[in-house]
């Protein structure tokens, strides 16, 4: 695998393996939430919103991207944003397509950007992921690469 700054011309695929990726992980937010919060939240099919949100991270100015390759074959991505008043940098998103999952992807991106957000000076590196079944796999990789929870609770309420 080797890891390469994102460019536009990767859009396509890494939108392509992100919505494949998160399929399983909305099924389970489905079936682990409200029935009316789920609409209320994703009232235009979860892809819509997750494809401009993977868009929109890809575009942003605060956000470094970078790309898994791996058999000439767009594998993975993450994004992160620093937060310099914080000394903290964000896994903003990551995502490995279904078939290279298993195979280190994800690992290897998340150690490729902790070294990088320690060499732009960062202290304290952050990722959040949900609680439902369908991100234990999210949770056993950051877990695996060092991440420790920090218990939060969030509660949302249709109104």
């Amino acid at each position: 695998m080797k890891i390469e700054p994102y460019d536009p011309s990767y859009l396509d695929a890494v939108v392509r393996l992100s919505l494949c990726a998160w399929s399983p992980v909305f099924d389970s937010i489905q079936n682990a939430m409200d029935p009316d919060l789920y609409r209320a939240f994703y009232a235009d099919n979860w892809r819509v919103s997750q494809q401009k949100a993977v868009e929109d991270v890809c575009a942003a100015e605060d956000t470094n991207v970078w790309v898994a390759i791996h058999a000439d074959s767009t594998a993975g991505f993450v994004a992160v944003k620093l937060h310099s008043s914080d000394s903290m940098g964000e896994i903003y998103m990551v995502a490995v397509d279904p078939d290279f999952q298993g195979c280190g992807i994800g690992s290897g991106l998340i150690e490729f950007v902790l070294d990088w957000m320690k060499d732009a000076g960062m202290s304290i590196a952050m990722v959040e992921t949900g609680g439902d079944p369908g991100h234990a796999p999210a949770r056993h990789t950051y877990e695996k690469v060092g991440f420790r929870l920090w218990p939060v609770a969030r509660y949302f309420k249709k109104l």
